[in-house]
């Protein structure tokens, strides 16, 4: 989708186009809606430290489509509680995401002792 702003300059709503991500994850890399989007701050950090895994595009899209169904606060928050814990996997933020939505299932996590 395509958003033509006052000034006549194109925009595109990047969450119409994630669903296209999970066929193609590099488009994420180079495709026009994702190329110099800046997301929020811990969603940004764990795309950054993903940057270097060889699934980081894989692990990153499945990030932004848990997007789509528990929106943007909830994702942003899973991203924190992650990089709280010391992680930064998309199993670990998917993860988080489940208990928000049942508390009462499952138990919470705690940063290991070192």
């Amino acid at each position: 989708m395509v958003v033509r702003g006052r000034s006549g300059g194109t925009g595109y709503d990047p969450w119409h186009y994630v669903p296209v991500l999970a066929r193609k994850p590099g488009a994420l890399r180079n495709g026009a809606p994702f190329k110099d989007r800046v997301l929020p701050a811990a969603m940004e950090r764990i795309r950054r430290k993903l940057a270097g895994a060889d699934d980081g595009n894989r692990q990153v899209v499945d990030i932004l489509t848990a997007v789509l169904a528990d929106g943007l606060p909830a994702v942003e928050a899973a991203c924190a509680e992650a990089i709280a814990l010391g992680v930064h996997s998309a199993d670990v933020v998917l993860n988080v995401l489940a208990r928000q939505r049942d508390p009462a299932r499952w138990p919470r996590f705690s940063r290991r002792p070192r």
